[in-house]
């Protein structure tokens, strides 16, 4: 092993078992985003860093880029986010395109950050953006789509939160609280880090921003205020929506959920486990002057982001990711009786196939033990045996790995045979 060339610090090897996990959790992003009537894009994989300068986040652009001259000496970078790629390639096309878009993407980023659980430097993340209308049930409909990926999945209510909140109504509430304008997006940070902190240095930082006692004092009881909400008309209507599209039962307001990125102008949101053993699961809100700050006309959008990292890590806890071996894309394996009927076994593989059944043939003649062992390794439920004597007779022999049941058909009726087969042990 010490010979071994490693991989890079923060990124990870995706074995068979891992892009098992990976493309199901794909899926299953797929299906949910398409039930809401949304588009597959995809941007490039670099970018120019000025895309990012002033719109993601002094944090962002200057430590967790991944920053480098091209030969012609311009800075580029590999993308940290979606979302600003997504206003540009909005705003070059702005004219042709039909609004509201409803675009979704599944890719990968990186990140310079220093690798713990739940966070590389490598990952993959859902992308989902509502562009082109400016309304609180925009907004709950990105809410619903978190929400029905999570039902989706299995994930019962309470045991992932989306916690909801609005930038505006925080404003509205630091400029009563007699905190200078200057002073607010210190403030937004300061709330966002709450839960990164210890007490003591919360406080400190409080202080060093230059709140005064009063105002500080003031901050604390907002973010103590569970019905902060109903103050704000957009909430107000962004929680009916949430009722009618079904989503409540996932969502509850929490005055404390700011998000980090400073393009974000309205209702903020993110997903957490109830025990809040890892980072947010997901986030998002609503960001209405990106495309004009990328060079296009004034347009609204909301959207939401989440890694495959923590998503993967929250949904193991749960006990909802699949084993990977009932993930497997061949569930029949098609056995050699002897190295004299190896081409019998592809002809008969090569009839499932071409019948839409997905089948993986042993590749040479060997014990039917060992076969049966390499099938049960790759998650396959079905074995076929044709021997001489199932050659003979027009037959097939069928064994069920689950249940340890074997089954002689005719060849002429495997087809039908073997999709009973896979639809009980699918349904069960």
């Amino acid at each position: 092993m010490k010979n071994i060339i490693q991989s890079l610090k923060g990124t990870r090897d995706f074995y068979p078992e891992d892009m098992a996990i990976r493309n199901w959790l794909y899926r299953n992003i797929r299906s949910v985003s398409e039930s809401f009537g949304y588009q597959e894009y995809e941007g490039p994989f670099l970018e120019s860093i000025a895309l990012y300068a002033a719109k993601s986040g002094e944090e962002l652009v200057k430590e967790q880029s991944f920053v480098f001259p091209d030969r012609g000496g311009d800075l580029i970078t590999l993308r940290p986010e979606l979302t600003p790629t997504l206003a540009r390639m909005v705003a070059q096309r702005q004219r042709a395109l039909a609004f509201p878009l409803r675009w979704w993407s599944f890719g990968p980023f990186w990140r310079y950050e220093r690798p713990q659980k739940g966070r590389t430097r490598e990952f993959f993340q859902w992308n989902i953006d509502l562009i082109g209308v400016d309304t609180p049930e925009a907004d709950a409909e990105l809410i619903a789509i978190a929400a029905q990926f999570l039902r989706q999945l299995g994930v019962q209510p309470g045991q992932i939160n989306i916690l909801v909140n609005n930038r505006r109504l925080m404003d509205s509430e630091f400029a009563a609280l007699n905190i200078p304008a200057e002073l607010r997006p210190g403030v937004l940070r300061l709330v966002d880090r709450r839960d990164k902190m210890s007490p003591a240095d919360w406080n400190a930082y409080a202080i060093e921003l230059g709140l005064t006692a009063a105002q500080f004092e003031g901050l604390q009881r907002l973010l103590a205020n569970n019905d902060l909400w109903q103050k704000s008309p957009e909430l107000v209507r962004t929680f009916a929506a949430l009722d009618a599209l079904g989503a409540s039962p996932y969502v509850r307001f929490a005055p404390h959920i700011i998000r980090g990125l400073d393009y974000y102008t309205g209702t903020v949101f993110e997903a957490w486990d109830q025990a809040g053993e890892f980072r947010a699961i997901l986030g998002g809100g609503r960001y209405d002057n990106l495309v004009s700050e990328v060079g296009g006309d004034p347009l609204p959008g909301v959207g939401f982001a989440m890694g495959d990292v923590v998503a993967t890590l929250v949904l193991k806890k749960l006990g909802i990711v699949p084993d990977p071996a009932v993930l497997s894309p061949a569930p029949v394996l098609v056995t050699v009786f002897e190295a004299g009927m190896l081409l019998e076994s592809f002809e008969l593989a090569n009839e499932l196939r071409q019948a839409g059944i997905p089948v993986a043939c042993y590749p040479e003649a060997a014990k039917l033990s060992r076969q049966l062992k390499f099938a049960d390794r790759i998650g396959a439920k079905i074995a076929i045996v044709l021997g001489p004597d199932e050659l003979a007779s027009g037959s097939v022999a069928i064994k069920d790995l689950h249940l340890g049941q074997q089954a002689v058909v005719p060849r002429a009726g495997a087809v039908q045979y073997l999709r009973q087969l896979l639809a009980s042990d699918s349904a069960s």
